[in-house]
């Protein structure tokens, strides 16, 4: 399993499905480990802020250590010498040559071909006068020795009392002349072959037609993800995927390429790319937003299949489980296609797959189906993510990963991230902006027309157990400010009030103090001012429990419309 640790880091982290492999054991086995497991899991739910971000490596060329320098050209010699033969697609015209070769092999023994009537005439003859036919057979031999006995040969040929027909005599005599000649022939042109001075004439006539059929083909050009195989730099990026997906093995790499530039032909992905497969699957997988380095993030939200009409919709029939497998690769490939393939753009995904109201390992319907998929992406889609955070992830599925861990490569252990229900808003901050982090999931994005957009920073903070915090948002002037804020673990007090820079003026209650819970109808507390004077907006957070809050806010201010 351990050789196999690559090949699983490549596309274990593209495929949105992954964590189905999890499902696969019964819960009779995670109980048995629980016990020892607990204080593990619990430890690495604690320190799951240490994790280190995985480190993309380069895709420029010129910056790639030699050992992988090498390897790359010796892939892309390889690709070219491919293309130029027309392996990636492998046409008909290829077997055409191999369907010629039978008759011009047949050239090569005439002198057997013709041998075998001059054999079948004989018994015939033996039949009529098997002493007239013995004789010449001997005078034959003699005569390849000696021409001397060339008169006697002729006359017990033509010696044919017995036979009815002399005309068939004839012929026969006409023949065994012909034949002898032919003997001579051969016998003078097998000699120089042995000695390998000259080849056969076959061989000589063979040689034309070779050089017609081997005449060489224009290379054939083979795209994928919409980026030819050789042209650019955006190719070696290309390259680097299957390279790294194979550790740097360059015919393991080159076997790979071949077998998806395969597969991508059969399963018809240019056309599956236009094909309409409905909506349905909408909230389930989607894009939104990016991390702090520019990846794009897919969110996989399974807890969706809790709606049985969605779930017998998807999955009740083969028909269907066919349907949804295709739109999940085609979700992928429009992903893929909006990627930047350059040097230094961006060619990666991040993966945020939330197991929070899953059906679980008992709807076997849905594990067939994503495990299938899985497969295909984890053969034909390598290095196509940077990270994969799972989050709300139950006990059992921590312990279960806490046990298969040391398996893993430490490539692959570096891009997955394992949060519980407690720590997937915190987590999830760490790799993305809390602006961008949809509001299900503890951020401030959501959609529909609102007061802010993804440009308006959030600034983030920490509420320590039993203090109070307070937040200022400063007015200079006559204006209208405009705030939002998102406790992160409820169980809070909130209030806002509008205090005046002027000592004589009075302070104005904006929102009464109330308490904030998970229950609560609005998780993000928004408000706005119409400030009149100079002073500050106050809001207050009190935290009176024994644990730590985070806190998001943003403001801006507007110009007052009387």
């Amino acid at each position: 399993m351990a050789n196999d640790a690559p090949v699983v880091a490549a596309t274990e982290v593209a495929a949105a499905p992954a964590p189905e492999k999890t499902e696969v054991p019964p819960p009779t086995e995670t109980v048995t480990v629980s016990e020892t497991v607990t204080e593990t899991v619990v430890e690495k739910e604690e320190k799951i802020g240490e994790s280190a971000s995985f480190k993309e490596e380069s895709n420029v060329a010129g910056e790639l250590p030699d050992p992988q320098k090498k390897a790359l050209d010796e892939l892309k010699c390889l690709v070219q010498e491919a293309l130029n033969k027309h392996e990636f697609t492998k046409p008909v015209e290829e077997k055409k040559p191999v369907e010629e070769k039978k008759p011009a092999e047949e050239e090569k023994k005439p002198a057997e071909e013709e041998k075998k009537p001059v054999e079948e005439e004989k018994p015939a003859v033996v039949e009529e006068t098997p002493a007239t036919t013995e004789t010449p057979a001997v005078e034959c031999k003699e005569e390849e020795k000696t021409e001397s006995s060339e008169k006697p040969v002729e006359t017990p040929a033509t010696v044919e009392v017995p036979a009815p027909a002399p005309e068939t005599v004839v012929e026969k005599t006409e023949a065994c002349v012909e034949e002898e000649k032919k003997i001579e022939v051969v016998e003078e042109k097998t000699i120089p072959v042995t000695g390998e001075s000259a080849p056969p004439p076959a061989a000589v006539e063979e040689s034309p037609a070779k050089v017609e059929a081997a005449e060489p083909l224009a290379p054939e050009e083979v795209s994928i993800w919409g980026i030819p195989l050789l042209a650019d730099e955006r190719s070696d990026v290309v390259l680097l995927k299957f390279l790294r997906a194979r550790d740097f093995k360059v015919k393991e790499a080159f076997a790979m390429l071949k077998s998806v530039v395969a597969w991508r032909k059969e399963f018809d992905i240019e056309s599956l790319l236009t094909e309409d497969l409905g909506c349905e699957q909408e909230k389930v997988v989607y894009m939104h937003g990016t991390d702090k380095e520019g990846h794009p993030v897919c969110y996989n939200a399974y807890g969706e299949y809790q709606n049985k009409e969605l779930y017998n919709e998807t999955f009740s029939t083969e028909e269907k489980r066919t349907k949804f497998l295709r739109w999940r690769i085609q979700f992928l490939e429009k992903s893929i296609r909006k990627l930047d393939f350059s040097p230094d753009g961006v060619c990666t995904i991040v993966q945020v797959v939330d197991f929070k109201n899953s059906p679980g390992p008992f709807k076997w319907e849905l594990r067939q189906a994503t495990n299938q998929a899985f497969q295909l992406f984890q053969d034909n889609y390598p290095e196509f993510v940077a990270k994969q955070v799972f989050i709300n992830v139950p006990f059992l599925y921590l312990a279960f990963y806490k046990i298969v861990n040391p398996f893993f490569t430490q490539r692959t252990k570096s891009k997955f991230v394992f949060a519980g229900p407690s720590k997937t808003a915190e987590t999830l901050f760490k790799y993305i902006a809390p602006e961008l982090v949809p509001v299900q999931y503890g951020g401030l994005s959501r959609e529909g027309e609102q007061e802010f957009s993804a440009a308006d920073s959030v600034t983030e903070e920490i509420i320590k157990p039993a203090t109070k915090h307070c937040i200022e948002f400063p007015v200079t002037e006559t204006c209208t400010l405009v705030w939002e804020a998102r406790v992160v673990g409820y169980e809070i007090t909130y209030g806002a009030e509008f205090v005046p820079s002027d000592e004589s003026g009075y302070t104005v209650i904006v929102q009464k103090a109330r308490k904030i819970s998970a229950t609560t109808d609005e998780p993000i507390l928004s408000g706005s001012f119409k400030c009149s004077e100079p002073g500050k907006v106050v809001l207050t957070f009190n935290n009176q429990t024994s644990k730590k809050k985070i806190i998001l806010y943003r403001s801006k201010t507007k110009a007052t419309t009387d």
